[in-house]
């Protein structure tokens, strides 16, 4: 855990008490600051009641609080503050991040920032990955699962490798990044942000307060993306690396008949044939892998030690996971896909679907995925999103309405034994939230791994 001091004998408010505002509270208690808590949920108060001083922090007197820690997920700007927030904006009171908290607190290491619509947690697992078999110091996490105030002190010698999502870039008013990484911008998350305006400025935050000799690490294969780096370009002190999976980038990293270019130095050469890096399939994970060995280059490690690393990468839980392969049909968890562009890139992947879908659905459905609905086998719908998704795959994919996850999983099992199609799978790619059945994604994602499992061990039992 890291002590966040700075707020000694002080009054700080912390609203917002799942994962990072747990981790904040307690670290800034540590610290010996006056904690404040609050969560408009009140099974989230009674699990710390006694741990910290509950305090309704819409009704609060907010003049002598020195700060406050607001969790990601509460809106402070669109569709409309919190109350909270309003009334610490009228008294005058700083507004920040755990992000911020842990810049400040350990001030002296590096920070690698990664954000996107879509990669950045692979990335910045592959990232932490690569730099802890190159022997360093690092600490990963973020938006990614573990809470920046929950990873270790790391000092001097240390990086920090953090997943940032849009909410939390928009919380960091100083913490700048040594190296920044933006991915890919698609629309999404335009409920908190209003427009798409709002949800780049938020995104093209992870570049802010860069200082020569930083790197700002940016793909260019979406005209979004490709236009602030172009603008990067005209004005940025840190060094722009352009990173590509569709064209040659000057400068930068970029991917050519399937092999990892690095041409960041004169003249480019191959350093990494990404056939060989086998929990990365796909080209949304070649864009991944080019924006990790990017960042492991610009930190000093070596291009072979990079390649080798990304070689050994292991994947990532609810990222295109293998579970198993039962009967010559592979179960691939992929519960990350929480819209429909992430899903595109599992769809593009595979030959032989059976595919389960929905929950609750995202502006603009699966309409987009149409141009691979010929590799969908079958459909299995789940959730709210179900009549939804069954009117727009309705004369194109086959498609049954199961309701649940385990009853969707059994069908899609049976039906892939049956068809017996070579390079058949059973995908878990569902284009949509969980919040309709599960918590989050992970819960989702750990169902449907314990449940591919237990098919296995059901097996395994004597008749």
């Amino acid at each position: 855990m890291i002590v966040v001091d700075s707020y000694r004998g002080r009054r700080v408010a912390v609203l917002g008490l799942a994962k990072s505002g747990l981790a904040a509270a307690r670290s800034l208690l540590a610290g010996a600051a006056e904690v404040c808590a609050w969560d408009d949920n009140p099974k989230a108060r009674e699990a710390v009641a006694g741990e910290f001083a509950l305090l309704d922090l819409a009704e609060a007197d907010w003049h002598d609080f020195a700060a406050l820690v607001l969790s990601p997920g509460i809106p402070h700007s669109y569709p409309e503050p919190h109350p909270a927030v309003l009334r610490a904006r009228e008294a005058g009171v700083e507004i920040l991040g755990d992000l911020e908290l842990l810049g400040r607190a350990q001030a002296d290491a590096r920070y690698i920032g990664i954000t996107g619509t879509n990669g950045k947690s692979t990335t910045t697992a592959l990232i932490g990955h690569i730099l802890a078999e190159a022997g360093s110091r690092v600490e990963v996490g973020g938006n990614l699962g573990t809470p920046a105030l929950s990873l270790a002190p790391l000092g001097r010698d240390g990086a920090y490798v953090l997943e940032a999502s849009s909410f939390q870039l928009e919380l960091i008013p100083s913490l700048s990044f040594n190296t920044a990484i933006l991915l890919n911008v698609t629309p999404d998350h335009l409920d908190r942000h209003g427009t798409m305006d709002g949800y780049i400025a938020a995104k093209r935050r992870i570049f802010a307060g860069q200082k020569p000799g930083g790197a700002a690490i940016i793909g260019i294969d979406d005209e979004i993306c490709r236009d602030i780096c172009g603008e990067l370009r005209r004005s940025h002190p840190a060094r722009i690396i352009p990173i590509s999976v569709r064209e040659a980038a000057a400068g930068g990293v970029y991917v050519e008949s399937g092999w990892l270019i690095d041409a960041m130095a004169r003249p480019p050469k191959r350093v990494l044939e990404l056939a060989s890096a086998e929990r990365l399939p796909g080209s949304h994970n070649w864009q991944n892998a080019a924006a990790a060995y990017a960042a492991a280059r610009s930190a000093g490690i070596a291009a072979a030690a990079a390649s080798a690393a990304i070689r050994s990468f292991p994947g990532l839980a609810h990222r295109q996971e293998l579970v198993d392969t039962l009967d010559a049909v592979r179960y691939i968890n992929d519960s990350k896909a929480t819209n429909a562009d992430a899903t595109e890139k599992a769809l593009a992947c595979y030959s032989a679907i059976y595919w389960i879908a929905g929950g609750l659905p995202k502006a603009g459905g699966i309409a987009p995925l149409a141009p691979f609905f010929d590799r969908v086998r079958h459909a299995f719908l789940i959730g709210r999103a179900t009549e939804e998704f069954a009117a727009t795959l309705d004369g194109s994919v086959p498609f049954s309405r199961c309701g649940d996850l385990a009853t969707a999983l059994s069908d899609a099992s049976a039906q892939a034994r049956r068809d017996a199609v070579p390079g058949a799978v059973v995908l878990l790619s569902p284009a949509c939230a969980s919040y309709d059945q599960f918590p989050n994604f992970e819960v989702r994602g750990d169902t449907f791994r314990n449940l591919v499992l237990e098919m296995r061990a059901s097996r395994a039992r004597p008749a």
